[in-house]
């Protein structure tokens, strides 16, 4: 006796099967947009990571030494020595630098004691106070400031040294040349 039934004598001719269709494929590249509600595309920006790069120095630390760099310094403590970058140079309230500066920009808020050498522009703020000269291509002092020095800006180089001759001729000799 069999387990199974023999369907040899009905036996159907198989029915044709549809063709199998190959799957549809989605690239990557060709997503769908959505007209509804755009989001704008973010604004492609310069970079500027050196200029941005931006050293503290916070208000509870006090340093001696020598600041170089190609960055921008912002000195909110007490800070000994002299300071040359080609960044920005800020000197916070109740911040103290004592040293010679040279820097593009040149912002006190604070006391500078020492030279501003050389910067492309020297801001001092209210509370700012400089004991010492100041050499910049511009000047902005604001009321209230304190200056104990002599300030030379406007200047280029050449120009500068050509009118301190102008004028030293003009003293020694007595006569306007």
């Amino acid at each position: 006796m069999s387990l199974w039934k023999d369907n040899t004598a009905a036996r159907q001719t198989p029915t044709p099967t549809p063709e199998l269709k190959e799957p549809t494929r989605f690239d990557a590249a060709s997503k769908p947009e959505f007209a509804a509600n755009p989001v704008p595309a973010p604004v492609a920006r310069a970079d500027h990571s050196a200029a941005r790069k931006e050293s503290l120095i916070a208000a509870d630390i006090t340093i001696e030494g020598k600041i170089e760099g190609g960055g921008s310094v912002r000195i909110a403590g007490k800070f000994k020595g002299d300071v040359n970058v080609q960044g920005d140079l800020t000197i916070e309230p109740g911040a103290k630098l004592t040293g010679s500066v040279r820097a593009d920009k040149v912002s006190i808020a604070g006391e500078l004691e020492g030279n501003v050498e050389e910067a492309s522009l020297v801001t001092l703020l209210e509370t700012g106070v400089v004991i010492g000269d100041l050499h910049a291509g511009s000047l902005s002092v604001a009321a209230g400031a304190r200056v104990r020095g002599q300030a030379e800006f406007g200047w280029d180089e050449n120009s500068s040294k050509g009118a301190k001759q102008r004028i030293g001729q003009r003293v020694e000799s007595g006569t306007p040349s």
